[in-house]
């Protein structure tokens, strides 16, 4: 990661666009950000938006902002992301999912330095430094159709390739320090055995799955000190331990349910920190915990 930040800073003199590519969760809006903080838009908004969590309708309008009267609910206007990140930067992560005639739009945008609300038909100036991201292969998804060569060429002007947590190791232990001063227990540590099971994990999840298991440790973490017990059974139970333990062998909803009311009961029967902590939502552990029998009628 250290390289790749270098090279970000690198590229943030030039206010040319920039495409971040990596494995989900490896990183991505952390190297966006930094890329920001060093470039002389600094002082203007950071503006980031995933393009995969929104309906095509309210994408354009998130994006591009809407008139009063545009559509039914449009009571009065809205800027859109476009406009508040104006002088600063617009990250648009999940850049592969964005529907193809939002794409013709976004095109218009670069290549004019203008935007138009939806359902106006004023278009106006606006100096935004445009930064994307994605997983996917979008030299793939134009032979495919689904993604504009023109808008491509456009986008991919400077790229970073973001590594996944596997090949950096060396970036383990730094990213859990900025992690826990996020949770603002800079005073936890971590035990040599925790350095050393963190460090020889795969990380599919990437950085994501390493920030869900900082904050699990920090939940559980006893007299300052984060160590195995506390980090997730998956992390914390070797492989095979179920296999030679000589113990019967557990369903997957059964190791669940023992896990889930594990981390509420550390969490004080608090549900909104349990789902944090679990890296799920309130809603799905709540249906969770009705299922298991855990809430009062």
């Amino acid at each position: 990661m250290h390289a790749v930040l270098r090279r970000a800073a690198r590229f943030a003199a030039s206010d040319a666009p920039v495409m971040i590519l990596g494995e989900s969760g490896s990183g991505k809006e952390v190297v966006a950000r930094a890329l920001h903080e060093s470039s002389p838009r600094r002082e203007r908004p950071f503006v980031a938006v995933n393009v995969a969590a929104l309906p095509t309708d309210l994408l354009e309008s998130e994006l591009f902002g809407h008139a009063r009267g545009a559509f039914t609910g449009a009571a009065s206007a809205k800027a859109g992301l476009f406009e508040v990140a104006d002088g600063g930067t617009l990250f648009l992560d999940e850049i592969a999912e964005m529907p193809l005639p939002l794409q013709a739009k976004l095109l218009r945008a670069l290549q004019d330095g203008e935007v138009r609300r939806v359902g106006d038909t004023r278009a106006f100036a606006v100096d935004v430094r445009i930064v994307c991201a994605t997983h996917r292969d979008l030299t793939a998804r134009v032979a495919e159709g689904l993604f504009r060569e023109d808008l491509l060429f456009r986008l991919k002007v400077l790229t970073l390739r973001v590594p996944p947590l596997r090949e950096r190791r060396e970036d383990i232990v730094p990213l859990v320090r900025m992690l826990l001063a996020e949770e603002r227990r800079e005073d936890l540590r971590l035990s040599p055995a925790v350095v050393r099971l963190l460090e020889g994990h795969r990380w599919p999840g990437n950085v994501r799955e390493l920030q869900n298991t900082i904050k699990h440790g920090v939940a559980l973490a006893e007299d300052g000190v984060i160590d195995v017990q506390h980090l997730p059974e998956d992390l914390s139970t070797p492989p095979r331990a179920a296999a030679t333990g000589g113990g019967a062998l557990r369903s997957l909803a059964d190791v669940e349910r023992e896990h889930i009311l594990r981390v509420l009961d550390a969490c004080g029967g608090s549900q909104i920190d349990a789902a944090r902590v679990l890296g799920i939502g309130r809603n799905t552990l709540w249906r969770k915990l009705r299922s298991y029998g855990a809430l009062s009628a």
